[in-house]
């Protein structure tokens, strides 16, 4: 069975000194359907002015990869019990660490998913456990890393139908 194929180019050109290693890490990533991302290191790995505080960095891309994918496949799990979900909102958070000498990782990203069911009463708690445990085993994503992934929803919030 072939698999899906996922493309992105990543753009950079040289500014500054490369040899002092005083140059700029800002890129950009375009994808297939138009998209243009301003991207560069962390200003935590690579101090300003070399990196550009406003642009996405891999690491950041790579938090949110993981929430966005948790997020589609728990919505869509809600739909098939016959739920509504209003609206889903996550302010993820990733961690990294120093794995050896010269290595670091992103070890430990932490999903802090707010939702929003449209219904008159909340359903049974361990629906809601059972959901997150369901998409987090057949997220596309976490299945393809090694990171830790914690999942700490808050509390379900209702609106009337």
């Amino acid at each position: 069975m072939a698999g899906h194929l996922y493309t992105a180019e990543v753009v950079w050109h040289c500014e500054g000194n490369f040899a002092k290693g005083q140059y700029s890490r800002s890129h950009l990533w375009r994808f297939d359907g138009g998209v243009e991302v301003p991207a560069s290191a962390s200003p935590s790995v690579v101090p300003l002015p070399y990196s550009k505080e406003a642009a996405v960095d891999p690491e950041e891309a790579f938090v949110a990869a993981l929430s966005s994918c948790h997020m589609m496949t728990f919505i869509d799990l809600a739909r098939h019990a016959k739920f509504v979900v209003e609206s889903y909102t996550d302010k993820a958070e990733g961690v990294m660490t120093r794995i050896a000498p010269g290595r670091m990782a992103v070890t430990k990203v932490t999903l802090r998913p707010e939702i929003t069911l449209r219904a008159d009463e909340l359903p049974d708690p361990t629906w809601f456990e059972d959901l997150h445990e369901k998409a987090h085993e057949i997220c596309f994503i976490a299945n393809s890393v090694k990171t830790e992934i914690e999942i700490v929803p808050e509390p379900l919030r209702l609106v009337s139908p």
